[in-house]
């Protein structure tokens, strides 16, 4: 959204929406921009998750009352308990400065705690990997659980479910660079209409069985869950399936606001995903053959191929809202420094939050059509996404426990008595979705250990090099003393010396006098500096301490879902007195040619996954939008 769109939120947030006609407007607008996006995954579950729990709670075998009963029981609080309650009313109030999702979480705890605490940080480590496995298992599974429908109408079409998935996927990544502002102002609308088109579908049902509502007593659930032992366990696991993009009503949070998320989710999205599940229960309840595919047996066969087109749209729509979201999710990570820089696009001029990464997208991609090929169905695929989600929900409750408790000010015992049933709950369902790991549950599992291993490694070879680069460097004061006795040959201009240590000299400065025998009439030492918050204001965004009559030392502050423009920064300055003229001024950075060493203190396999993560990084240039007819590159060689 844009910046109007978050400053809307914000006022949403505070007051009540109606106070004037252009506030009901931007509050309406950021509701049905809610609907498209954020529930576009959790909209599109019922396709599968019935199914794939009642099937569970059988044994495969004919479904009976007490099944149906026990697993819409659990479906509906399911939704109250970690939808309505966890996210809706809790953790949509931890946000960082307007933004939610895993990463601004852990940097909540990190301030509530007042330090990077390391055991958070893998928490959120964690959460984010299995995040990004979730990714990659939702495209396959929403569009393939669509386009299964055809079968339904007519058999005779199911050697072609696969190639058209595959053949939809492929465009629907094809189409990314484009950027998403103009399919996105069809988002809602069409959510809207899925909505209410399957409410419709589960209506009729409900009320030609009316007793399914029994369902709405917790007994039936925990009957089930006494009376059925393992199998009430693996249920439990597939459950969770009607919940699965629930980290998106906080991941989105700063796109729309809370209070938007919150009425889109009262008035429309709980209600209408309600009406068809106890829809489908109906259904089963008076043919339990209707079990093979419930979701689209709920209308005539007239409209059944309809609702398959409309269904695709909204599996296309849940899969956009979920690769948008690795995108931010990623150049949070880079910003935080979790990750090497990759190229990031904007596609909008107005919309911020609309980028695009190349490497993410071919990466999810070929993820996305490996998972289709392999598991080839939506029920296998099934299996596989409920552990990635249960995984982020679960330290997502962790991380909340924490920020209550520290940031919030919370007594200690009334945070526990809020956060441990919902920390218990998400650990029961964890262990549930864990007894899947042979039926695919080790996709995610296999997909979050690569990206924690990518993590650590990145962070662990970066801390090396620095410590082995400070062995060699020299303090800026000392460089400054000796430069003021002896003096090298002074030549117009402003030289800008980007350093990650600002009480160093920077390699770059250091190759320049040492080969050219030359300073520059103004030297800039430049730090990029980032927030534990979203975005930085103006007002902090340059900071200036002079050193000397040549030197100077420059910090700038960015926030972690912001890309640094360094450019644009640096003419803030001119507010503190630096006269910045882009064409006087030359950027030197250093470029380093890595070397595997058996000394390094990491395993030699993982010195060669750091050397490939940082020749894949973007160029410092590139990634802080530096013209690149002003910058010089210094060459150096270095053993990791």
């Amino acid at each position: 959204m844009s910046e109007d769109g978050n400053k809307a939120a914000g006022a949403a947030d505070t007051g009540t929406p109606g106070t004037s006609r252009d506030a009901r407007k931007k509050f309406a607008a950021l509701t049905l921009g809610s609907v498209g996006v954020v529930y576009g995954d959790i909209g599109t579950s019922p396709l599968y998750a019935f199914r794939e729990a009642a099937l569970a709670a059988s044994g495969e075998q004919i479904v009976t009352p007490e099944v149906v009963l026990g697993v819409l029981s659990m479906i509906v609080w399911a939704l109250i308990i970690v939808v309505t309650i966890k996210y809706i009313l809790v953790l949509l109030r931890a946000d960082n400065n307007g933004e939610g999702g895993t990463l601004s979480l852990t940097a909540l705890a990190f301030r509530a705690l007042g330090r990077r605490s390391t055991p958070v940080l893998m928490l959120g480590v964690v959460g984010a990997a299995m995040f990004y496995g979730g990714s990659f298992i939702t495209p396959a599974l929403s569009v393939m659980s669509a386009i299964e429908g055809l079968k339904v109408a007519t058999p005779a079409l199911e050697p072609y479910v696969l190639p058209l998935t595959i053949a939809i996927l492929v465009a629907l990544f094809a189409v990314q660079s484009h950027g998403t502002g103009r399919v996105a102002t069809f988002f809602g609308p069409i959510m809207v209409v899925w909505f209410l088109v399957i409410a419709t579908a589960g209506t009729v049902h409900i009320v030609a069985n009316p007793g399914v509502l029994a369902a709405f007593n917790p007994y039936y659930a925990v009957t089930f869950m006494l009376g059925n032992g393992t199998i009430a366990l693996v249920t439990l696991g597939a459950v969770f399936l009607v919940i699965t993009g629930s980290e998106a009503l906080y991941a989105d949070l700063g796109h729309f606001g809370r209070r938007p998320i919150q009425t889109a989710w009262v008035v429309l999205v709980l209600p209408c995903l309600l009406l068809n599940y106890f829809g489908q229960g109906a259904l089963v309840l008076a043919d339990p053959l209707a079990m093979v595919d419930p979701f689209y047996r709920l209308v005539p066969e007239s409209l059944l191929l309809p609702l398959v087109g409309l269904a695709t749209l909204a599996t296309a729509i849940a899969s956009q809202a979920v690769i948008t979201g690795a995108y931010s999710l990623t150049q949070q990570a880079i910003q935080l420094g979790l990750l090497p820089r990759f190229e990031i696009r904007h596609t909008s001029a107005s919309h911020y939050g609309q980028i695009y990464m190349p490497r993410v997208n071919m990466t999810l991609l070929i993820g996305v059509l490996l998972l289709v090929i392999l598991f080839r169905t939506s029920s296998g695929l099934a299996h596989a996404y409920v552990l990635a989600v249960t995984t982020t929900s679960f330290v997502a409750a962790i991380l909340g426990f924490i920020v209550i408790w520290k940031l919030w000010r919370w007594s200690f015992w009334t945070t526990a008595l809020l956060m441990t049933p919902l920390i218990a709950l998400d650990g029961l369902f964890f262990v549930a979705a864990s007894m899947k790991i042979l039926e695919g549950a080790w996709v995610p599992v296999l997909f979050g250990i690569l990206i924690v291993v990518i993590i650590l490694t990145w962070r662990r070879g970066t801390a090396i090099l620095l410590n082995k680069t400070r062995r060699t460097e020299v303090p800026v004061d000392t460089l400054i003393r000796s430069l003021e006795k002896k003096p090298p040959h002074i030549v117009k201009g402003t030289a800008v010396f980007l350093t990650s240590d600002p009480d160093f000299a920077p390699t770059a400065m250091l190759h320049n006098l040492k080969h050219n025998k030359v300073l520059h009439e103004h030297n800039v030492i430049l730090t990029i500096i980032t927030a534990d918050t979203p975005r930085a204001p103006d007002e902090e965004r340059v900071q200036i301490t002079p050193l000397s009559n040549l030197f100077s030392r420059v910090s700038l502050k960015f926030g972690y879902m912001e890309q640094p423009n360094v450019p644009k920064a640096l003419a803030i300055a001119r507010k503190h007195g630096w006269q910045f003229d882009i064409m006087s001024t030359s950027f030197f950075l250093s470029r380093r040619s890595l070397r595997p060493s058996p000394q390094s203190g990491m395993p030699y396999w993982q010195d060669h996954l750091y050397i490939a993560l940082a020749r894949s990084a973007s160029d410092a240039s590139g990634f802080f939008q530096i013209p690149t007819g002003r910058v010089v590159e210094v060459g150096t060689q270095v053993t990791v």
